[in-house]
């Protein structure tokens, strides 16, 4: 078990509409979000880029300024604060992904490891959204990878089934990687991993011995007490309104502040300390 626990703050998402839910989508509205999460314990803040003219904050964006103005914002407000940036794209076109990598480069940046049917049924037992494939082959992780390493930027091996995760070991055995490992066990997507705590001792069998790794649990109040059987297994901690809206008591949140708060104390009453942002750079190895 590590003693110390990293806690990420997942800030925004891509799927979460700023009309609906209390996300933060400006420069000025991600650093005061991260700095409610700072203060809470999070040393790591995993951001998502939106489109930045009125009315538009619910769309993605890929434009490097963007990505340049909003983690400067962040590290104004969090002094040491490592930035986990995403990546996550589906379709042949992922150019602005790799370019965001590329100039701005992050300390962490997650990594899709194998592709998932992202499907969900609603309780009409018709389709929440139209069915769709969150690609990536073998040949787009091997274009992410090439670029992180070339920013120094450490990928986050974003694993939503358990053949994912057995994936990541193969990355490593054939040479596509041989950096620090992170693994995230994503864990709640309806046609993924549940976000069950008994599943968790067979992802770490399944997992590299030497790999760091950490849970996003994705769901209402249920999610909790996955959290405190990953803090009590020595895994570094998640949470944020990308992931979740409600406290354990169901009652729903309206800044990551308060999630940041209640994974903390998940850690604390496992016995373990809250890792500083320098100490969680010298956890994962971050060389910038």
């Amino acid at each position: 078990m590590s003693d110390k626990a990293v806690i990420t703050c997942a800030l925004n998402g891509v799927l979460t509409d700023p009309k609906q839910h209390h996300v933060p989508v400006t420069p000025e509205e991600m650093a005061r979000e991260a700095r409610a999460a700072f203060n809470a314990g999070a040393s790591v803040m995993h951001i998502h880029l939106r489109q930045q003219a009125p009315n538009q904050g619910h769309l993605p964006s890929w434009e490097v300024s963007v990505s340049r103005e909003i983690q400067h914002a962040i590290r104004e407000a969090c002094p040491g604060v490592i930035i986990n940036h995403t990546t996550g794209t589906s379709g042949p076109n992922y150019s602005g992904a790799l370019d965001c990598v590329r100039e701005t480069r992050p300390e962490m940046a997650a990594c899709n490891a194998g592709s998932l049917n992202y499907l969900k049924v609603k309780s009409d037992n018709t389709w929440a959204w139209p069915p769709m494939m969150f690609d990536n082959a073998v040949e787009k992780v091997q274009d992410y990878l090439d670029v992180m390493k070339v920013a120094q930027t450490i990928p986050e091996f974003e694993c939503f089934d358990v053949g994912i995760v057995r994936c990541v070991g193969m990355y490593r055995q054939t040479g596509m990687y041989s950096g620090p490992l992170e693994y995230n066990f994503v864990m709640g997507v309806a046609s993924g991993m549940p976000a069950d705590p008994e599943l968790l001792p067979i992802l770490l069998k399944l997992k590299l011995p030497e790999a760091h790794w950490q849970v996003t649990a994705i769901g209402r109040a249920e999610i909790w007490p996955l959290h405190q059987r990953c803090a009590e297994l020595g895994g570094h901690l998640r949470t944020g309104l990308e992931d979740t809206f409600y406290q354990p008591d169901g009652a729903k949140v309206t800044s990551n502040g308060q999630l940041i708060e209640t994974i903390a104390a998940c850690a604390r009453r496992a016995g373990r300390e809250i890792a500083s942002p320098a100490e969680a750079r010298q956890i994962f190895g971050i060389r910038h």
